[in-house]
């Protein structure tokens, strides 16, 4: 799926970055000469399992701080969870990149599950020839490099404390193992930036390491199904301003009402860096539950700001289709969206209770996102949902949020603090705090 959106002409000149026009077939920018280099092959990345192309979200910005043009990074959307013909639908993909920009070949990265992927696709001898660069992450080891013949130049990136794959190696590849990161890390962090960056440039290194600020960032995004990914068409979202101090609406109407595009698509909007958000998605199937995003300040152009529904059939909805529906509690989930929660390296509490602790958040767990509700007594047990525990990234808690008197929910993850209001589960719907 496109995951670069149209932005339009007026908001561009209020941000003062130029003019802008539009492909036949894909919604792009085109900025002002200068401001980034065309000359780059388009980069294409593919996530790993349970995950979206929100995974590299950060990756995004890091290159366009580098002169990449936002109309040449793409990612590549799929079901991990059991999604069939993966590498046909990569391959169509890409032939659209490449149609779309006009470049010969991709750059083509891989993480996890996608580093699987990734590598079959390029096993095959016409597929092969599509890709100038493959960067296989933190994903299993190969006897050669990717391609039919092992001739794509590959880089592959793993850490020692990766508790999911470990350090791998690629025979006859460039093996860099990082310290410190854990499975999502070596994808999102800066260190994989910098290798990806001099891989792909003749080992010329980036001109900078930082994300360049924005003062108003102009944000697109997608709805999908969480899990598999499926696209949540006419869907309608609303972006509301709230107080950074107790997550409260600041307005009763929202500053933004969207509606999906049958892809799922939705944007740009251009924000306010200084600006905490909720991001309100409903469907048009009345049976869905309202779900609220609250989000820390945008600091740079984001096009991969994705919102999920709560799945009601397929895997997914084993483990998420029984959510309390309970006005007396409030549901909460926490994404920490670029990393695991590590005991002893890493702080989560939400309402005063310790998510980072040594039984729900061991280094072996690589837990990514903690879903709080009670299972019906109105009293916190602390206990886990056995099938959270079955799977990866998932944790769990028995926790009693009670919605009565209304307030809100402090949340701090490593020093960095959020607040969400106590929303009643049944009539208004699942909470959802990203630290981004």
């Amino acid at each position: 799926m496109k995951s670069i959106k149209l932005l339009s002409c007026l908001l561009l000149l209020t941000l003062l970055v130029g003019s802008c026009k539009k492909d036949k077939d894909k919604d792009v920018i085109v900025p002002p000469s200068g401001s980034c280099e065309e000359s780059h092959l388009p980069i294409v990345f593919v996530h790993g399992t349970l995950a979206s192309s929100d995974t590299w979200s950060l990756q995004y910005m890091r290159f366009e701080s580098n002169s990449y043009c936002s109309k040449r990074l793409y990612s590549f959307d799929y079901n991990s969870l059991g999604g069939t013909n993966v590498e046909l639908s990569l391959d169509t993909f890409i032939d659209k990149v490449l149609k779309e920009t006009g470049a010969s070949k991709v750059e083509l990265v891989g993480h996890s599950q996608g580093g699987q992927k990734g590598y079959s696709y390029c096993s095959d001898s016409l597929r092969a020839k599509k890709v100038a660069h493959y960067v296989h992450i933190a994903s299993n080891g190969q006897a050669k490099p990717a391609g039919y013949y092992g001739d794509i130049p590959t880089l592959n990136l793993s850490s020692a404390d990766d508790a999911v794959a470990g350090v791998t190696t690629i025979t006859g590849a460039s093996n860099v193992s990082l310290t410190g990161k854990d499975h999502y890390e070596v994808a999102t962090s800066v260190e994989s930036f910098e290798a990806m960056y001099k891989f792909f440039n003749n080992d010329v290194a980036p001109k900078t390491l930082d994300i360049t600020k924005e003062s108003a960032p102009v944000i697109s995004g997608r709805a999908v199904i969480m899990g598999d990914n499926t696209a949540v068409g006419a869907a309608t979202v609303k972006i509301f301003e709230v107080d950074k101090s107790s997550g409260a609406r600041s307005t009763a109407s929202p500053q933004f009402t969207l509606t999906t595009s049958a892809d799922g698509n939705f944007g740009p909007v251009t924000l306010n860096a200084a600006t905490y958000y909720e991001f309100e998605i409903t469907t048009t199937d009345p049976t869905d539950r309202v779900v609220h995003y609250y989000r820390e300040p945008f600091i740079h152009q984001d096009d991969l700001v994705y919102l999920r529904i709560i799945p009601k059939t397929g895997i997914g909805a084993s483990i998420l289709g029984n959510l309390p529906k309970d006005d007396a509690q409030s549901v909460l989930a926490v994404f920490t969206a670029n990393q695991a929660v590590v005991n002893g390296r890493d702080s989560l509490v939400a309402g005063g209770n310790l998510l980072s602790s040594a039984t729900l958040s061991p280094a072996s767990a690589t837990n990514i996102a903690f879903f709080m509700y009670d299972d019906g007594n109105g009293v916190s047990n602390f206990t886990e949902g056995a099938l959270f525990s079955s799977f990866p990234f998932l944790a769990q808690q028995d926790i009693f949020f009670p919605t009565a008197p209304a307030g809100s929910i402090q949340l701090r993850f490593n020093g960095r603090n959020q607040f969400v209001p106590n929303l009643k589960s049944k009539t208004d719907g699942v909470i959802v705090a990203i630290f981004n």
